[in-house]
């Protein structure tokens, strides 16, 4: 793919002069001048004529003008309102597309303001995939705003921080709230990790493309939301003291009593003294299924791990 043939770290930093704007280190603005990056990312996303594509921060629109170019609608939110002009200009031709045929191939509705605060719902309709160079510093917000209720998206292409990737999927032992939430919605590939010189300005840590395919409703793994809320109330508590024995743990985190906790976990076949970290995905389901309807915890709160990005 050559379409982002041009893009070098002297040519962001002159784009960003022409637009008036620099590198806002409160939004994690860095910007990816890897050709062989960028090409990855769209082999991934892969987006197909008429493919509807949300786009998570498209700041000078490299990438953006690449889907387009490949055939597909793409909705692009941007918060930097300095990029979002730039955009309109350089992706003008996309944009009116759109207007004339909203969601149809080739088009661009560029939207001004933070995923967080978007219905992702009203904005781009199921079927969808999503595209983003995650902020670090919102990867966890936004995967649960992705992830946590529907519609989902099929597929997730996210550059994000090496170190919250590797977390996300990582394997009974390493696992983390963070990674249980994820696992439970989707399958979870890392496809490359990328240097930070692969960044115009370079970040000081290591990034890496995460790839999500979200499991369909209908998979057997899926729990009803009530039954979902359930799980997700024993998984924060566990993951409070996540280095403790799981036993002592729920009953110190959860108004379960002591014998109830204890069943339940030889019915799942879970050694009490077993760490939360060490359980994987279908563990805490079995868990969940022994233990039955749990009210809420103690603490109101969620588990520390859950804020990680």
């Amino acid at each position: 793919m050559t379409a982002a043939a041009h893009v070098d770290p002297i040519a962001v930093r002159r784009a960003l002069r022409e637009a008036g704007t620099r590198p806002r280190r409160s939004l994690s603005q860095n910007f990816l001048v890897d050709v062989d990056v960028l090409d990855a990312i769209l082999a991934e996303a892969a987006p197909g004529q008429g493919r509807r594509v949300l786009e998570v921060g498209p700041g000078l629109g490299v990438l953006t003008g690449a889907l387009v170019d490949a055939g597909a609608a793409v909705v692009a939110v941007e918060l930097d309102a300095a990029l979002v002009r730039r955009l309109r200009g350089a992706l003008a031709g996309a944009i009116e597309r759109g207007e004339r045929d909203p969601g149809g191939a080739r088009t661009l509705l560029l939207v001004e303001g933070s995923i967080l605060d978007v219905d992702v719902g009203e904005l781009v309709p199921a079927p969808f995939d999503v595209v983003a160079n995650l902020p670090y510093h919102i990867t966890s917000p936004v995967l649960h705003r992705l992830l946590g209720g529907a519609p989902r998206p099929d597929r997730c292409v996210l550059m994000v921080q090496r170190e919250v990737a590797e977390r996300i999927a990582a394997p009974p032992g390493r696992m983390s709230y963070l990674s249980v939430f994820v696992q439970y919605h989707a399958g979870t590939r890392i496809a490359r990790i990328v240097p930070p010189t692969a960044f115009e300005p370079a970040p000081s840590v290591e990034s890496a493309v995460l790839v999500l395919d979200t499991r369909p409703p209908d998979d057997p793994r899926r729990l009803d939301p009530a039954v979902e809320d359930d799980l997700w109330r024993l998984v924060q508590a566990a993951f409070r003291e996540r280095r403790k024995m799981l036993h002592n743990v729920l009953v110190r985190q959860l108004p379960l009593a002591a014998e109830r906790v204890t069943a339940a976990l030889a019915t799942a076949g879970i050694a009490p003294d077993r760490r939360p970290q060490t359980l994987s995905v279908d563990e805490w389901l079995a868990l969940r299924a022994a233990l039955g309807p749990i009210a809420p915890d103690r603490r109101g709160r969620r588990a520390d791990d859950e804020a990680d990005a």
